[in-house]
C-alpha cells in the first residue's frame, strides 16, 4: 500500500518502494515495524556491530511516524509529577533527560547524515488559553534547574503580537525544539540504516511469530527471518501477533489537515515560523509550512479506526475559532493517523522474555520518544546499556478491551469540558 494523501506524502523527496521478503533470511536482530522507534533502533543496531533485518508491513514510516504534525519537543504524553509518582523524582528527571537527548539525536542525525527534505525550523511555542503566566515562569525556572534546559518566557502581548488571536495568553518558547518533515527524515534514516547493512523489506507484514526457541522465528506471506533477538516496535496499526501487546496498548486516532496557499490571509493572523501547542489537554497544535503559504493544523482525538467524513470541516471550524481572520481559507487535504496509547499514557519499552523485546505506545511526543525508546532499546539488545529499564515502573497493563475505548472517549469528552470552563471562568 502507498502512502495515504498528506502534506508529507506531497513533499517526499524519495518515494522509491524497499523489496518484499522472499524465502528464509537469518539475522543476529529481527525489527518488525518501520516506524521511528523500529528504524532508529535498526539504525543504532547496525552501528554496534549487529545483523539486522526490518520488516514492514507497508511502506516505512506509513503510520503515525510519518504523518503526524512534526513537532520534536522534549517531555512525554504525561507530566513529570505523574511520571514521579511511579518512577519517583529521581527517575522522572533521569526520563525527561531522556527525551532531551532523543530530540538532540535527530537534530544531529538530520545535519550529520545530510538528509534532504527535512527542513527543521528552531521554535515551538506552548501557549496558554487563560491567564496563567505565574506557572509558566515557575516550569521555565524548573527547567533551567534541573536540566540545564533554557526555555523564554513570553508575556500575553508578545504572544499576541505573534499570534493575533484573542484566545491566547501567556506562552514558553522553546528555542532547542524544532518542527520538520518526519517522513522524509525517517526514510532518509533507513537509507542510513541500510548503508549499514541494515536489509530493510516493505510489504512484509509479520503474520506469525515462534518466539519459545533459541533461534526465533517471524514470518511473513512470502518468507521468514530466523533470528537470535527480535524487537516488536508495533504502534497504533499494531495487530495480534503479540497477544500481549496488543492488549497493553490504545489505538487513538488524530487528524491534520492542509490549508491551500494563503500567505496573505495567513500573515494576518500567525506571525511567526515557530510551531505552536496549546494547553489544552485537548489541544490543537499547528505550524506555517511552505514558507508561510500554508498552514499544517492538527488536533481532536478518538477512539475510532474510521476517518470520519467531515473532518476537514471539524478541523477547519476549530481553526477559524481561533483566527476568525482565516475564514474563507480552503482545506486542500486533511488525513488522520492512529497512535498507540498505553493507559499510564508512558511509552512501553522493555523485554517480553529472553530474546523477544518491545518498544511501543509512543502517542504524545512521539518523535522524540520513539526515538530514545529505539535508541535504548537498541543498546539493550546489544548489551551496552540497561538505560531501557528506566521504562520498567511503566509496564504492559491491561487496556481495557472495549471498555477501555470507551473510557479513553468519555476522559477526552470532560477534558474538553474542562478546558472550555477554565477559560470561560479564570481568563
Amino acid at each position: 500500500m502507498d502512502y495515504i494523501d498528506s502534506y508529507y506524502r506531497r513533499s517526499l523527496r524519495d518515494p522509491r518502494p524497499r523489496p518484499r521478503l522472499q524465502g528464509v533470511v537469518e539475522a543476529g536482530v529481527c525489527v518488525v515495524g518501520g516506524g521511528l522507534a523500529g528504524v532508529t533502533a535498526a539504525f543504532a543496531l547496525s552501528r554496534m556491530g549487529q545483523d539486522v533485518v526490518l520488516l514492514e508491513g507497508e511502506r516505512i514510516g506509513w503510520g503515525a511516524s510519518g504523518r503526524n504534525g512534526g513537532f520534536v519537543s522534549p517531555g512525554f504524553a504525561t507530566g513529570r509529577d505523574a511520571i514521579a509518582r511511579r518512577a519517583g523524582p529521581d527517575g522522572a528527571v533521569a526520563l525527561h533527560r531522556l527525551s532531551i537527548e532523543g530530540m538532540r539525536f535527530i537534530r544531529d542525525r538530520t545535519e550529520a547524515l545530510g538528509i534532504e527534505g527535512v527542513d527543521p525550523v528552531h521554535g515551538i511555542m506552548s501557549a496558554l488559553r487563560h491567564d496563567g503566566g505565574g506557572a509558566l515562569q515557575e516550569e521555565r525556572d524548573t527547567l533551567a534547574r534541573l536540566f540545564d534546559y533554557e526555555v523564554e518566557y513570553l508575556p500575553t502581548d508578545t504572544v499576541r503580537e505573534r499570534l493575533r488571536s484573542r484566545s491566547y495568553y501567556q506562552a514558553l518558547r522553546d528555542p532547542n525544539a524544532f518542527h520538520f518533515h518526519p517522513l522524509n527524515y525517517l526514510r532518509g534514516l533507513a537509507e542510513a540504516a541500510e548503508g549499514s547493512g541494515v536489509r530493510v523489506f516493505e510489504g512484509s507484514r509479520a503474520v506469525s511469530a515462534d518466539l519459545d526457541g533459541t533461534v526465533k522465528v517471524v514470518r511473513t506471506e512470502a518468507g521468514e527471518v530466523r533470528a537470535r533477538d527480535v524487537l516488536f516496535c508495533g504502534g497504533g496499526y499494531t495487530d495480534r501477533l503479540v497477544p500481549e501487546l496488543r492488549r497493553s496498548m490504545l489505538p487513538i486516532a488524530t487528524y491534520v489537515l492542509m490549508t491551500e496557499r494563503a500567505p496573505e490571509r495567513i500573515a494576518e493572523a500567525i506571525r511567526t515560523t515557530d510551531a505552536i501547542g496549546d494547553n489544552r489537554r485537548a489541544g490543537d497544535y499547528y505550524r506555517v509550512v511552505d514558507g508561510g503559504e500554508r498552514i499544517l493544523w492538527g488536533g481532536k482525538i478518538t477512539t475510532r479506526t474510521a476517518e470520519p467524513r467531515n473532518l476537514a470541516e471539524l478541523l477547519r471550524r476549530t481553526m477559524v475559532a481561533t483566527y476568525p481572520q482565516l475564514d474563507g481559507v480552503r482545506v486542500e487535504v486533511a488525513w488522520s493517523g492512529l497512535m498507540s496509547y498505553a493507559r499510564h499514557l508512558m511509552p512501553q519499552i522493555g523485554r517480553l522474555r529472553p530474546g523477544v523485546w518491545y518498544a511501543t505506545a509512543f502517542g504524545g511526543h512521539g518523535m522524540n520518544t520513539s526515538t530514545i525508546g529505539g535508541l535504548v532499546i537498541a543498546e539493550g539488545i546489544a548489551g551496552q546499556s540497561d538505560r531501557y529499564r528506566l521504562f520498567e515502573p511503566f509496564g504492559l497493563e491491561w487496556n481495557g478491551g472495549r471498555f477501555g475505548h470507551a473510557a479513553v472517549q468519555m476522559t477526552y469528552w470532560w477534558l474538553q469540558a474542562q478546558d472550555r470552563w477554565r477559560e470561560r471562568h479564570v481568563a
